[in-house]
Order: C-alpha cells, then sequence, then structure tokens
C-alpha cells in the first residue's frame, strides 16, 4: 500500500471545508483533479471516504478515523521538514502564523515584509482565525506563532508577548447625529442600531458582555464576517460600528465615514503574540517572535 502525502493533504482540506469545490480553490488544483485523488486513494485504502452529494462532502466512519490519523501524520512531516531545514547555517523553514482579523489587516503586511526582507528562506504559512481559536492552535501545537486580542487569564504553558495597542472606535456616517461628538461612551452607541461582527470572536463577546454588565440591550440592524464588510454597511447606513483603530484605518478612511474614539477603559484594546512554551524553538519561529516583539517594527 503506498498512500500519497500530497493526497492525504487534499483530503484535509476536503474534510475540512466539507467541499470539494472550495478546498480546490484553497489548494489551487482544478476540482476535477482533486476529486480523481480523492478517489484514488479510497482506492488504496479499500474504503470510501467521502460522501458526496449537490451539497457538499461528508465524512464516513472510516473517513473520520483516516481525517484523525491523516491530521496526525500531515502535522508529523511538517515537524519533520521544519526540524531538518532548521539544522542548516541558515534560518529558514516554514513558519506556521495564526492572527484575527484586526492584527492581519492593521499590523501584519508592513511587519511581514520587513521580516521576510531579513529572513527570505523563511516562508510563513498565515492563517486567519478569531482569537479564541488561535490561543486553541498555539495549545494544540497547530501553530508556531499566534497574533490575537491580548488574553484576560493566560494559560499555563503559553507564552504571551505585547503586539500592538489597537483601540477601539466608532465608525457611523458624516451625517449622524453622534458624530457632533469628540468621543463617544457605548452608553451614547447602544441607543442606535449596529452593525455587528461575527458571533463568538474577542470583540463580540466583549461588546455583549459589556452590554449585559451595563443592563443594556445592543439593536443589532445586520451581522456581518468581516471588517471591510462591517465598514461597508456602516458606509450605507444601514447602522454604526465599533471597530479595532486598525480595521477604521483600513476601511473607513474616507470621507464617506465619520471616526470617533470610543471612551471606555475596556476599549484600550491591545493585541498579544503568542507560542507554546517550549524550552527551544526552531531557528524560524524564534527570528519570527523576535520580529514581531521588537519595538524596532513599529510604524
Amino acid at each position: 500500500m503506498r498512500i500519497d502525502p500530497y493526497s492525504l493533504e487534499l483530503f484535509l482540506a476536503v474534510a475540512r471545508e466539507g467541499s470539494i469545490t472550495r478546498a480546490s480553490r484553497l489548494e489551487h488544483i482544478a476540482p476535477s483533479a482533486l476529486s480523481r485523488r480523492i478517489a484514488d486513494l479510497e482506492e488504496v485504502i479499500g474504503l470510501p471516504l467521502l460522501i458526496r452529494s449537490p451539497s457538499g462532502v461528508e465524512l464516513t466512519e472510516a473517513g473520520h478515523h483516516a481525517f484523525v490519523r491523516a491530521t496526525r501524520l500531515h502535522e508529523d512531516l511538517q515537524s519533520l521538514a521544519r526540524e531538518v531545514q532548521s539544522l542548516s547555517g541558515q534560518v529558514s523553514g516554514t513558519v506556521r502564523l495564526f492572527a484575527n482579523a484586526s492584527a492581519i489587516v492593521g499590523f501584519l503586511p508592513e511587519r511581514l515584509k520587513r521580516f521576510q526582507a531579513q529572513y527570505p528562506l523563511v516562508q510563513i504559512a498565515l492563517t486567519e482565525r478569531i482569537s479564541d481559536e488561535v490561543l486553541r492552535a498555539c495549545l494544540e501545537d497547530r501553530a508556531d506563532v499566534g497574533v490575537c486580542a491580548a488574553l484576560r487569564a493566560k494559560p499555563a504553558g503559553v507564552d504571551s508577548w505585547h503586539f500592538a495597542d489597537d483601540p477601539l472606535m466608532v465608525v457611523l456616517p458624516p451625517e449622524h447625529e453622534l458624530s457632533a461628538k469628540d468621543t463617544l461612551t457605548f452608553e451614547d452607541v447602544v441607543q442606535y442600531p449596529l452593525v455587528a461582527l461575527q458571533a463568538g470572536g474577542a470583540l463580540d463577546q466583549a461588546l455583549r458582555e459589556r452590554a449585559v454588565a451595563s443592563h443594556v440591550g445592543i439593536q443589532v440592524s445586520v451581522t456581518v464576517n468581516s471588517f471591510d464588510a462591517q465598514c461597508r454597511m456602516v458606509g450605507v447606513g444601514l447602522g454604526i460600528g465599533i471597530v479595532p483603530s486598525s480595521a477604521a484605518s483600513a476601511f473607513a478612511g474616507t470621507s464617506n465615514f465619520a471616526r470617533r474614539p470610543l471612551n471606555e477603559s475596556w476599549g484600550n484594546r491591545e493585541l498579544h503574540v503568542l507560542a507554546l512554551r517550549k524550552s527551544s524553538r526552531l531557528k524560524a519561529v524564534q527570528a519570527l517572535i523576535d520580529a514581531l516583539v521588537s519595538r524596532t517594527t513599529e510604524g
């Protein structure tokens, strides 16, 4: 029995996406070629791994078992490659970086560009996730480095460093009556319909907890899954939004918006760099951590 590691990687992508079409886009391979790879894998194993339907795919019982084992095998192969690469005298290899949306929008592009200029042999495998999932990926050693909203309580076994200040701001149409104020409180904001961000993220949790603590309700006009969509909805007048400064600068920096600081102590949001605590790290991983937490990267 010969199992191709690339076919396993494609199988994992299909299982995670629940769709051959979405997985093919993610892996940059034609859907027909990906489907053929999975069929060949099933033939080698001798059992069907997927239940195919017009709406997508589901794992069979054998598929669930294969997914667990294939995940471990893929991670072991990636770890093997990174460890061998680290034995050379140069800083090289692949670093798995997980980050939340505001870090990716506001800070990482410039910092990663500077890092790449200094370490051209290091590849960054960047994955966007909400802050809780970034932390979980670090704890489970699926991420070498994470960047996310500051933790309320740092779990044992995780190292954390300050990455950037990213205070919350209110974005609203320039003709909105709240735009007459220089700063806004949470009490000011919740009197009006909000364009809300995806449920489960650190910002969504913070706003809902603050609403409960303040004994006020949140009027949601529409819920979206990204900061750019949130600002787009605000721009056409569907509501107002609370976003990190990084997102406000990236997506609400035109005359179509008014931007006001959120005058609340809990609005002084920070982003941190996370990594699983280890006695030693791969050279490329440590180099990225040093670059991200160094004050010389600010600007």
